[in-house]
């Protein structure tokens, strides 16, 4: 099959389910049509035109391939019209969501890569690709983005996708990279959903021992210059009687 082909369909399904996201989004925040496609169309088009204007080989596809525009105001209108609340509309839209993180993954590394770029900037492009209208989306809405913490694995999904996607493509396996990185995506990402998957938070480390900290920083012995360096194996000094008393 032909390759552009392959990308061209992968990420138009893309944009489609983004851009239900969207409009899914904008009916929760009670928006009125404009902000429909606002956010459906930020939403399916923000990563990936991000992704263009990083390559900078032209205009980016959104922009002169006119299917694209059209998917994402599909999106915004069916989101506007239908109000996907049954529980297998909210099952549709969580399928949505991580299948179109896998092929946004898949063709933001594909296109990287086509450009000439090496695996490691494949794979960052292919993780913007997939998280970037998103992003746009959540700040449109004034929300915290997803990707930031709190919310099932998402993002580290889309880095295993564009890893398997540009291995599959530097060997010669293009239609076979784009298929493993949408399952795995869609697999996983259902998976980390259904049971609350999530990265954790911030660790803090500190010098909790007793005896470490006693090994780093040695009492100076009386008398000495401030500026004396203190051996860790040096004896700790003694206090004087004065002290003592």
């Amino acid at each position: 099959m032909d390759p552009y082909l392959v990308f061209r369909v992968v990420d138009l399904v893309g944009v489609l389910g983004n851009g239900l996201l969207g409009g899914v989004l904008a009916r929760t925040k009670n928006y009125d049509l404009i902000g429909f496609l606002f956010l459906a169309v930020s939403s399916a088009l923000g990563g990936g035109m991000i992704r263009d204007v990083l390559l900078q080989q032209g205009f980016p596809i959104a922009l002169t391939d006119p299917y694209y525009l059209a998917f994402a105001v599909l999106a915004a209108v069916a989101a506007y019209i239908f109000p996907f609340k049954s529980r297998f509309a909210v099952a549709s839209i969580a399928v949505f969501d991580v299948l179109a993180l896998g092929c946004w993954s898949a063709t933001g590394a594909s296109k990287a890569l086509f450009a000439g770029l090496d695996w490691a900037p494949a794979i960052l492009l292919g993780v913007t690709t997939a998280t970037g209208g998103g992003v746009i989306r959540d700040l449109l809405a004034r929300r915290q983005p997803l990707i930031f913490g709190g919310a099932p694995l998402y993002a580290t999904w889309s880095i295993v996708a564009s890893l398997l996607m540009v291995i599959m493509q530097t060997s010669g396996h293009y239609n076979l990279g784009m298929a493993l990185a949408i399952i795995f995506s869609t697999v996983f990402g259902l998976v980390a959903r259904r049971f609350k998957w999530i990265l954790p938070g911030a660790v803090t480390l500190g010098l909790r021992s007793v005896r470490f900290r006693s090994l780093l920083f040695r009492r100076r012995p009386a008398g000495a210059p401030r500026d004396a360096q203190v051996p860790a194996d040096a004896p700790a000094s003694k206090p004087s009687a004065a002290t003592e008393e």
